[in-house]
Protein backbone atom coordinates (compact mmCIF):
# COMPACT_ATOMS: atom_id res chain seq x y z
CA UNK A 1 0.00 0.00 0.00
CA UNK A 2 1.49 3.30 -1.08
CA UNK A 3 0.80 6.47 0.88
CA UNK A 4 1.40 9.95 -0.32
CA UNK A 5 3.63 12.37 1.59
CA UNK A 6 0.76 14.20 3.24
CA UNK A 7 -0.68 10.97 4.73
CA UNK A 8 2.76 9.81 5.89
CA UNK A 9 3.34 13.16 7.59
CA UNK A 10 -0.09 12.97 9.31
CA UNK A 11 0.62 9.40 10.46
CA UNK A 12 4.04 10.41 11.88
CA UNK A 13 2.41 13.32 13.69
CA UNK A 14 -0.26 11.00 15.10
CA UNK A 15 2.41 8.51 16.16
CA UNK A 16 4.36 11.28 17.96
CA UNK A 17 1.19 12.39 19.77
CA UNK A 18 0.49 8.79 20.81
CA UNK A 19 4.07 8.43 22.12
CA UNK A 20 3.73 11.64 24.17
CA UNK A 21 0.38 10.45 25.53
CA UNK A 22 1.92 7.08 26.43
CA UNK A 23 4.78 8.79 28.31
CA UNK A 24 2.40 11.00 30.27
CA UNK A 25 0.29 7.96 31.15
CA UNK A 26 3.40 6.17 32.45
CA UNK A 27 4.25 9.17 34.63
CA UNK A 28 0.65 9.33 35.86
CA UNK A 29 0.63 5.62 36.69
CA UNK A 30 3.91 6.06 38.60
CA UNK A 31 2.44 8.93 40.59
CA UNK A 32 -0.70 6.89 41.31
CA UNK A 33 1.52 4.08 42.63
CA UNK A 34 3.31 6.56 44.92
CA UNK A 35 -0.03 7.82 46.23
CA UNK A 36 -1.27 4.25 46.81
CA UNK A 37 1.95 3.33 48.68
CA UNK A 38 1.64 6.40 50.89
CA UNK A 39 -2.05 5.65 51.54
CA UNK A 40 -1.12 2.10 52.59
CA UNK A 41 1.58 3.41 54.91
CA UNK A 42 -0.86 5.91 56.45
CA UNK A 43 -3.49 3.18 56.86
CA UNK A 44 -0.92 1.02 58.64
CA UNK A 45 -0.05 3.92 60.95
CA UNK A 46 -3.73 4.56 61.65
CA UNK A 47 -4.28 0.88 62.35
CA UNK A 48 -1.29 0.76 64.71
CA UNK A 49 -2.15 4.00 66.52
CA UNK A 50 -5.96 3.86 66.69
CA UNK A 51 -7.55 0.54 65.73
CA UNK A 52 -5.29 -1.88 67.64
CA UNK A 53 -5.45 0.06 70.96
CA UNK A 54 -9.24 0.39 70.63
CA UNK A 55 -9.67 -3.32 69.96
CA UNK A 56 -7.28 -4.18 72.82
CA UNK A 57 -9.13 -1.85 75.19
CA UNK A 58 -12.51 -3.30 74.16
CA UNK A 59 -11.22 -6.85 74.65
CA UNK A 60 -9.78 -5.98 78.06
CA UNK A 61 -12.97 -4.22 79.11
CA UNK A 62 -15.63 -6.58 77.73
CA UNK A 63 -14.28 -10.02 76.85
CA UNK A 64 -11.29 -10.62 79.15
CA UNK A 65 -13.30 -10.74 82.40
CA UNK A 66 -15.64 -13.39 80.96
CA UNK A 67 -12.75 -15.43 79.56
CA UNK A 68 -11.02 -15.32 82.95
CA UNK A 69 -14.30 -16.17 84.69
CA UNK A 70 -14.80 -19.17 82.39
CA UNK A 71 -11.29 -20.43 83.04
CA UNK A 72 -11.75 -19.99 86.80
CA UNK A 73 -15.13 -21.76 86.72
CA UNK A 74 -13.64 -24.66 84.78
CA UNK A 75 -10.76 -24.92 87.25
CA UNK A 76 -13.16 -24.78 90.22
CA UNK A 77 -15.43 -27.49 88.77
CA UNK A 78 -12.46 -29.71 87.96
CA UNK A 79 -10.74 -29.31 91.33
CA UNK A 80 -13.83 -28.96 93.49
CA UNK A 81 -16.18 -31.55 92.00
CA UNK A 82 -14.72 -33.91 89.41
CA UNK A 83 -11.42 -34.83 91.07
CA UNK A 84 -12.94 -35.58 94.52
CA UNK A 85 -15.84 -37.49 92.94
CA UNK A 86 -13.47 -39.54 90.80
CA UNK A 87 -11.35 -40.19 93.89
CA UNK A 88 -14.43 -41.38 95.80
CA UNK A 89 -15.45 -43.69 92.95
CA UNK A 90 -11.94 -45.13 92.61
CA UNK A 91 -11.67 -45.52 96.41
CA UNK A 92 -15.03 -47.29 96.60
CA UNK A 93 -14.12 -49.56 93.70
CA UNK A 94 -10.79 -50.47 95.35
CA UNK A 95 -12.57 -51.16 98.63
CA UNK A 96 -15.04 -53.45 96.88
CA UNK A 97 -12.11 -55.14 95.11
CA UNK A 98 -10.35 -55.69 98.43
CA UNK A 99 -13.49 -57.14 100.02
CA UNK A 100 -14.03 -59.41 97.02
CA UNK A 101 -10.39 -60.58 97.12
CA UNK A 102 -10.68 -61.25 100.83
CA UNK A 103 -13.86 -63.29 100.38
CA UNK A 104 -12.33 -65.18 97.45
CA UNK A 105 -9.28 -65.93 99.60
CA UNK A 106 -11.49 -67.13 102.50
CA UNK A 107 -13.55 -69.35 100.22
CA UNK A 108 -10.42 -70.77 98.62
CA UNK A 109 -9.07 -71.76 102.07
CA UNK A 110 -12.26 -73.48 103.11
CA UNK A 111 -13.81 -70.67 105.09
CA UNK A 112 -17.35 -69.85 104.09
CA UNK A 113 -19.17 -66.58 104.52
CA UNK A 114 -18.63 -66.95 108.26
CA UNK A 115 -18.91 -63.64 110.04
CA UNK A 116 -19.84 -61.70 106.88
CA UNK A 117 -23.04 -59.71 107.38
CA UNK A 118 -24.75 -59.32 103.99
CA UNK A 119 -27.21 -56.68 105.27
CA UNK A 120 -24.37 -54.55 106.64
CA UNK A 121 -22.49 -54.89 103.33
CA UNK A 122 -25.56 -53.76 101.36
CA UNK A 123 -26.04 -50.81 103.71
CA UNK A 124 -22.38 -49.70 103.35
CA UNK A 125 -22.52 -50.11 99.56
CA UNK A 126 -25.69 -47.97 99.35
CA UNK A 127 -24.07 -45.29 101.54
CA UNK A 128 -20.94 -45.20 99.34
CA UNK A 129 -23.11 -44.99 96.22
CA UNK A 130 -25.09 -42.04 97.61
CA UNK A 131 -21.86 -40.27 98.55
CA UNK A 132 -20.43 -40.75 95.04
CA UNK A 133 -23.69 -39.53 93.47
CA UNK A 134 -23.64 -36.37 95.59
CA UNK A 135 -20.08 -35.64 94.56
CA UNK A 136 -20.87 -36.10 90.87
CA UNK A 137 -23.86 -33.77 91.01
CA UNK A 138 -22.80 -30.17 90.42
CA UNK A 139 -25.25 -27.33 90.98
CA UNK A 140 -25.31 -24.95 88.00
CA UNK A 141 -23.78 -21.56 88.87
CA UNK A 142 -26.05 -18.54 89.00
CA UNK A 143 -26.16 -16.65 85.71
CA UNK A 144 -24.40 -13.31 85.81
CA UNK A 145 -24.26 -11.10 82.75
CA UNK A 146 -23.09 -12.33 79.39
CA UNK A 147 -22.60 -16.05 78.78
CA UNK A 148 -20.23 -18.10 76.67
CA UNK A 149 -22.25 -17.30 73.55
CA UNK A 150 -21.77 -13.58 74.14
CA UNK A 151 -18.02 -14.05 74.57
CA UNK A 152 -17.84 -16.07 71.37
CA UNK A 153 -19.86 -13.41 69.54
CA UNK A 154 -17.48 -10.69 70.75
CA UNK A 155 -14.44 -12.70 69.66
CA UNK A 156 -15.99 -13.38 66.24
CA UNK A 157 -16.85 -9.67 65.88
CA UNK A 158 -13.27 -8.67 66.68
CA UNK A 159 -11.97 -11.28 64.21
CA UNK A 160 -14.37 -10.04 61.50
CA UNK A 161 -13.30 -6.44 62.07
CA UNK A 162 -9.65 -7.46 61.85
CA UNK A 163 -10.39 -9.34 58.61
CA UNK A 164 -12.12 -6.32 57.06
CA UNK A 165 -9.25 -4.04 58.05
CA UNK A 166 -6.70 -6.49 56.64
CA UNK A 167 -8.66 -6.77 53.38
CA UNK A 168 -8.79 -2.97 53.13
CA UNK A 169 -5.07 -2.74 53.76
CA UNK A 170 -4.36 -5.42 51.12
CA UNK A 171 -6.57 -3.56 48.65
CA UNK A 172 -4.98 -0.17 49.19
CA UNK A 173 -1.33 -1.19 49.39
CA UNK A 174 0.78 -0.75 46.29
CA UNK A 175 2.31 -3.67 44.46
CA UNK A 176 5.11 -2.47 42.22
CA UNK A 177 4.85 -5.57 40.04
CA UNK A 178 1.30 -4.73 39.04
CA UNK A 179 2.35 -1.39 37.55
CA UNK A 180 5.37 -2.52 35.50
CA UNK A 181 4.90 -2.34 31.74
CA UNK A 182 6.94 -4.37 29.24
CA UNK A 183 8.49 -1.27 27.66
CA UNK A 184 7.32 1.78 29.63
CA UNK A 185 8.57 4.55 27.36
CA UNK A 186 7.81 2.98 24.00
CA UNK A 187 4.50 3.85 22.39
CA UNK A 188 2.37 1.08 20.92
CA UNK A 189 2.80 0.57 17.21
CA UNK A 190 0.17 2.32 15.10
Amino acid sequence: MSLNRKRKKELRKLQNQAAKLWETQQVLVGQAGDVAREAGRQLGNYNREHVVPTVQHSYDKFAAPYVEQGVETGRRVLNGALVPAAGAVVGTALSVWDVANDKRHRLAHGKSFGDFDVAKFKKNAAKAGKKATKQFTVAPPAKKGIGAGGVIAIILGVAATAGVLYAAWQTLRADDELWVADDPLRAPDA
